[in-house]
């Protein structure tokens, strides 16, 4: 199967699909941090007509995620309506069976309803980050080794879930794809 992994630096994808046969490639503004399989450093259109037959994206979330909501100012309007643009091009692409994961939504932003909510803890991590599926062609991601989350209680008595007590401060720590999650993907879609 000839996969293309939109939007994806880490790899992590990627080479779950490479490691069970396919052939797959990443694509990204950024250089790819794995030197296991092919990267394209470039925009993701010049090269999403290529034939693929699957295609997973993550496309930013900055102005489309409703925890970011908070932050985003009048004036991130126009950024909003672009980011739901760009999403939607992914929805739309001429690609058999597409996979778009994002966090939940900002009901505002108007995207279509998520076909499926997965977490971490579905797929063997100790960690909680709530990812929205939206599928095209391609059945629902069933759960692989689902664990029990651990919890913290801090000083003044707030209890949080590992997930979020522990999670990257900054955007791209936080983009990157659980390898349960890309293992699942890959042994799962990889067989369609």
């Amino acid at each position: 199967m000839k996969v293309l992994v939109a939007c994806e630096y880490s790899g992590t994808v990627r080479d779950a699909f490479i490691r069970k046969g396919h052939d797959a490639i990443s694509c990204d503004l950024l250089p790819s941090e794995s030197d296991f399989g092919p990267h394209y450093q470039g925009d993701v259109f010049d090269i999403i007509g290529d034939g693929f037959d699957l295609m997973i994206a993550h496309p930013p979330c900055t102005y489309l995620c409703r925890h970011r909501s908070r932050w985003n100012k009048a004036e991130d309007l126009k950024h909003q309506y672009e980011a739901r643009a760009f999403f939607n091009r992914f929805i739309d692409a001429d690609i058999e069976k597409i996979c778009v994961e994002n966090p939940v939504p900002l009901r505002a932003i108007g995207l279509d309803k998520y076909d499926q909510i997965i977490q971490p803890y579905h797929h063997g991590h100790d960690h909680s980050k709530k990812t929205c599926l939206w599928l095209k062609n391609l059945p629902l991601l069933e759960k692989t080794n689902e664990v029990e989350l651990t919890y913290y209680t801090t000083p003044n008595g707030k209890r949080y879930t590992k997930g979020w007590y522990f999670t990257p401060r900054t955007s791209i720590a936080r983009s990157r794809t659980f390898k349960g999650i890309a293992d699942a993907m890959a042994e799962q879609w990889g067989q369609l």
